[in-house]
């Protein structure tokens, strides 16, 4: 017998940044993000559990996408204890992007949440399993989601979700995310994401790799100090509209310490180019003249994640227009927004 399950599953931009992890896919540091909705993954998986050959064929855009083999197989191996009938099965999954893989905008996080909830899906289809998901459910989503990529554990939530323990948030936890979207202000919830492709190529420095780093930077306790007091800080600001300064102060400085502890370590390296750093120095010039609450902040990559409210898009769409696209591969801009989290496709 064959089961298929298909979702879409969004990325997420991280405001606090997680940068460092320990055991098996733990945080160093709590992070927090918006949930986005435009740049997202579309997944179906279909799974034969008493093939008569076990393996696994992966597709991308249709194309046979042999080179995410081994990541998808190590996941898998994490997943044998919950998920026992990935040993004996065929599985084939088929994925597409809306926005450029690897190129920093979390496309782990879209693909790996999206391929946890199938997974989720089509374990309860073979028990028999039949009821709506409730918390607990989202919960282990996020738990296997996290198994993947420690960013995808945060995408199965709407609006905003937090990972990592933390004293500020007393049911926070390093295994999975927790949904935020009750606790911040509906300005937030409709937050505008313009994403600026300075460059669609592959990254020369993998996160994995950007993570690992950290185990030998003298500075990483206190970044992870300084993490832990801006996701309490973020968390109260976020309550209402009243403090978008602190908002866009926090959010700004946690995306140059990120980019800053790639430079700072015994291996430095720089995925920001010279378009990244002209398009933050437009914008503050900007922000300055018009006192628009409009912000930056940065993945692991060298696009520009332009944060701003919704009420003010159609004036900061046209700047875009006419002041960056120039900085942006062939004029190339994603216009995102928070988003109501991943949705079952049909």
């Amino acid at each position: 017998m064959t089961y298929s399950s298909s979702w879409r599953s969004p990325s997420n931009i991280a405001l606090v940044k997680y940068w460092g992890k320990h055991g098996l896919q733990l945080p160093r540091n709590p992070s927090l993000s918006f949930t986005l909705s435009a740049c997202h993954t579309d997944m179906k998986v279909m799974v034969s559990p008493e093939a008569d050959s076990a393996g696994l064929q992966v597709f991308y855009e249709g194309q046979p996408m042999p080179s995410f083999e081994a990541k998808i197989k190590t996941f898998f191996s994490h997943l044998a204890d919950r998920f026992p009938w990935l040993a004996f099965a065929a599985v084939e999954i088929d994925s597409v992007n809306t926005f450029p893989h690897a190129a920093g905008i979390a496309s782990s996080a879209s693909a790996m949440s999206a391929l946890a909830l199938c997974l989720k899906d089509i374990d309860d289809q073979i028990k028999g399993i039949a009821d709506e998901p409730n918390h607990a459910w989202w919960s282990e989503v996020s738990d296997i989601a996290r198994l993947g990529s420690g960013s995808a554990s945060r995408s199965v939530f709407p609006h905003a979700a937090m990972w990592g323990h933390t004293p500020a948030v007393p049911e926070s936890s390093d295994l999975f995310a927790i949904p935020c979207g009750q606790h911040i202000a509906p300005f937030y919830k409709s937050f505008r994401d313009s994403i600026l492709i300075v460059s669609s190529k592959e990254k020369s420095v993998s996160s994995t790799q950007g993570h690992a780093f950290m185990d030998e930077l003298p500075y990483a306790a206190t970044r992870y100090a300084e993490a832990h007091r801006n996701i309490a800080l973020l968390g109260e600001c976020m309550k209402t509209e009243d403090q978008v300064a602190q908002f866009i102060s926090i959010v700004e400085s946690e995306a140059l310490q990120l980019h800053a502890l790639m430079m700072a370590g015994a291996q430095p390296f720089i995925l920001m180019e010279p378009g990244t750093i002209a398009i933050i120095k437009v914008l503050w010039q900007f922000r300055e003249k018009t006192g628009l609450p409009v912000c930056i902040t940065l993945d692991a990559g060298p696009n520009v994640h332009m944060l701003y409210p919704e009420k003010h898009e159609g004036e900061i769409r046209q700047w875009i227009d006419d002041s960056l696209v120039q900085y942006c591969a062939s004029g190339q801009v994603i216009h995102d927004q928070v988003g109501a989290g991943p949705v079952k496709n049909p």
